[in-house]
């Protein structure tokens, strides 16, 4: 009988549940590298990055690094027809801000393909609200976040707007079955 050397042995087997990102691992992040996998925030925030006028024409494809690195990578932007000389032109200030973005020199090279640019989704529209009544009081309006405070007397609009608690059903409506258990 030979003895086996503990080194070379497969680690054992468990049977414990596993996160699935646990079993992904590096499987994943391998597959996001090859496919150049932008992160999701410098795509959402590509307009504070270069500014709404180059943001309408141009948009972040993918960044890929070296082997085993994350820094010196190169940026594909995907820029409208006639825009691509002019963008060309801005590459060492969209370097420079892109890497100011990650903190640190992620970027030192930028490849440009023209195409179309995917439709930017619709706005929403929101409907008008109506003022917020007197007798809820100025609380409403001390509040320093515009969208919360929007929230909110909307809600507060809706419930002056109501009368008496709010009901689930209509009066015809049947009540829940009782349920019995046995004994």
């Amino acid at each position: 009988m030979s003895k086996r050397n503990k080194d070379s042995e497969k680690p054992e087997r468990s049977c414990r549940p596993r996160a699935a990102g646990e079993l992904v691992g590096d499987v994943g992040g391998q597959s996001f590298r090859r496919f150049g996998f932008v992160q999701s925030s410098i795509v959402s925030r590509w307009s504070e990055i270069v500014g709404e006028r180059y943001a309408r024409v141009s948009s972040p494809e993918s960044i890929r690094f070296p082997g085993g690195k994350k820094a010196g990578g190169a940026l594909t932007l995907l820029v409208e027809g006639a825009h691509a000389p002019l963008i060309q032109h801005l590459a060492p200030i969209i370097i420079e801000r892109v890497n100011r973005f990650f903190g640190h020199p992620a970027v030192n090279r930028v490849i440009f393909k023209q195409g179309r640019l995917p439709a930017p989704a619709p706005k929403l529209n929101r409907p008008e609200l109506r003022p917020v009544p007197k007798e809820l009081g100025e609380g409403l309006r001390e509040i320093a976040d515009p969208e919360l405070r929007i929230c909110l007397e909307s809600l507060a609009s809706q419930i002056a707007a109501s009368s008496g608690p709010p009901s689930f059903g209509s009066a015809g409506d049947e009540s829940l079955p009782e349920i019995i258990r046995s004994k």
